[in-house]
């Protein structure tokens, strides 16, 4: 029965803290007039271009953004995309095509965002990617992700991140957070992280 009520208790704890989760996640999301001028996409390794230029339908491509930041273009060879805007891209192509092709005017879209995502892996109703359309913090992709489950052991939830070679796993204190505490932790995410969300021991 203690067994029970314990679990009872938990729950209720969890679906409390959810209610305070979609709060703060609200919180931090931009204002209605502000959502009229987001930040700019800027191009990430894995992600899908589609490249036109006007009147040259035989430079009509999709271009794959490979690992190492660039992608390859007819007239152009490799050029960096890494980092760019779509705009920024556009004016390195026109810049490029220029002295070849009279009244260059380039096309730059982002077909798939497939290499601007993050992975919510565990207890949460959602595992699974979810793609950064805008500036999105730990708790923000929780939300997205529907939560943490009440099998989910909040105390232990980390964020995994790949940068310069090596692998780091940062203690994400979910308890905190979601008591709009410790709010420093709720760190902006970046392409590629992991947030894992363990399983909590029954014993």
């Amino acid at each position: 029965m203690n067994g029970m009520n314990d679990r009872l208790s938990r729950i209720g704890r969890r679906l409390a803290a959810g209610l305070v989760l979609a709060t703060v996640a609200l919180a931090g999301a931009p204002h209605p007039a502000a959502a009229a001028t987001p930040a700019a996409y800027t191009i990430n390794p894995g992600d899908v271009l589609q490249i036109t230029v006007w009147k040259e339908e035989g430079l009509d491509r999709e271009c794959l953004v490979v690992p190492d930041g660039t992608i390859s273009f007819p007239l152009v060879g490799e050029i960096a995309a890494r980092g760019k805007t779509t705009e920024q891209l556009r004016a390195d192509l026109e810049a490029a095509i220029a002295p070849l092709i009279h009244d260059t005017r380039v096309t730059v879209t982002v077909k798939a965002a497939l290499g601007n995502t993050v992975s919510v892996l565990g207890q949460v109703a959602r595992p699974g990617e979810i793609v950064l359309s805008h500036p999105t913090t730990v708790l923000q992709a929780l939300s997205q992700a529907g939560g943490l489950t009440p099998y989910a052991a909040e105390s232990r939830v980390l964020v995994i991140r790949h940068e310069n070679g090596k692998q780091t796993a940062t203690a994400f204190p979910y308890d905190d957070v979601s008591r709009g505490e410790s709010l420093e932790a709720n760190i902006l995410l970046r392409p590629g992280d992991v947030i894992l969300v363990p399983t909590e021991s029954l014993f």
